[in-house]
C-alpha cells in the first residue's frame, strides 16, 4: 500500500508539473482598433491550443507602451504603428524582432445622418464643421497620423479650436456615432464596427502606411507561448480572421 500510495503521489505531482508547464496564461496588450478581430482570432487560437489562455488589454498604443515600460506583466505587444513599436525596441523591451502583421487605412467619418458635404481635409474649414474628434497624438497613433496629414496641408493651426482630443481611436468613433462631434478620424476597420451609425466620407492620403507590428515582450514569463500566439496571428488562419475585419496584409 505504501509503495502504491507513493506511486500515486509521484503521478499526481508529475501531472501538476506538466499542467503548470503547459497551461500558460498569455497577456496581450493590443491597440484598441484590434479588439474585435483579436477576440475572434483568440477563439480559434484557444480552440487549437486549449492548453493556453489569453487575456487582452486594449488601449491606445502609446498608453500600452507606458504601462509596459512601468513594469506591467505583458507577454505580447501589438501596436497600431511602427513608431510606438520602435520606441519599445529602443527601450529594450522586446524579445527578438517585431513582425508586421496587418495594414490599415485612416478615414474621416461623420454620423450616418449627417448632411455635411465633406470630400477632403480642406472641407473641414467650413463653418458648418464645429467639432472634430482626433486621437491624442501623444499616445494615439491614429491621432498622430491625422495631425501629420493636417500639418502637411497647413490645417493644424487653422483647425485647432475645432479639435476634440480622444483617449483612443474607439472614443473618436463613439463621439461621431453619438453625434457629439461633426467629424472624426478613425481607422477604416473601426468604421465598420458601427456601420449603421457612421459613414466614411473620405480616406486620408498618408506618406507612411498604417502598419501594425507585433512582438514578444522581453520580461514575458511565457515567451514560447507568447511566440505561439504571434505565429498564429501570422498564420493563414489568423490572417483570414483579420481580413474579415477589414485588415490587409502589410
Amino acid at each position: 500500500m505504501h509503495k502504491l500510495a507513493m506511486k500515486s503521489l509521484v503521478a499526481l505531482l508529475a501531472t501538476v508539473a506538466f499542467s503548470s508547464t503547459w497551461a500558460d496564461n498569455i497577456t496581450v496588450s493590443a491597440a484598441a482598433s484590434l479588439k474585435e478581430a483579436f477576440n475572434d482570432v483568440n477563439q480559434q487560437f484557444e480552440k487549437k491550443y486549449p492548453e493556453h489562455k489569453v487575456s487582452f488589454n486594449f488601449a491606445a498604443s502609446g498608453s500600452l507602451l507606458q504601462q509596459i515600460s512601468n513594469g506591467a506583466p505583458v507577454d505580447v505587444f501589438a501596436s497600431a504603428d511602427l513608431t510606438t513599436m520602435q520606441q519599445a525596441k529602443d527601450k529594450g523591451l522586446l524579445l527578438g524582432e517585431q513582425k508586421n502583421f496587418v495594414k490599415n487605412a485612416l478615414v474621416a467619418i461623420v454620423p450616418s445622418d449627417s448632411k455635411l458635404d465633406i470630400k477632403g481635409l480642406a472641407d473641414l474649414e467650413s463653418s458648418a464643421v464645429k467639432r472634430i474628434a482626433v486621437g491624442n497624438a501623444a499616445s494615439v497613433p491614429a491621432g498622430r497620423y491625422t495631425m501629420t496629414a493636417l500639418k502637411k496641408d497647413n490645417l493644424d493651426e487653422k483647425l485647432k479650436d475645432k479639435i476634440i482630443l480622444t483617449q483612443n481611436v474607439r472614443q473618436a468613433l463613439e463621439y461621431v456615432a453619438s453625434s457629439n462631434v461633426d467629424v472624426g478620424f478613425v481607422y477604416k476597420t473601426d468604421s465598420t464596427i458601427l456601420a449603421d451609425r457612421v459613414k466614411v466620407v473620405f480616406e486620408v492620403a498618408l506618406d507612411n502606411p498604417v502598419i501594425y507590428p507585433i512582438a514578444v515582450i522581453k520580461d514575458s514569463k511565457v515567451p514560447a507561448a507568447a511566440q505561439q500566439f504571434i505565429d498564429f496571428v501570422l498564420s493563414s488562419d489568423g490572417q483570414a480572421v483579420l481580413a474579415k475585419y477589414g485588415f490587409s496584409r502589410p
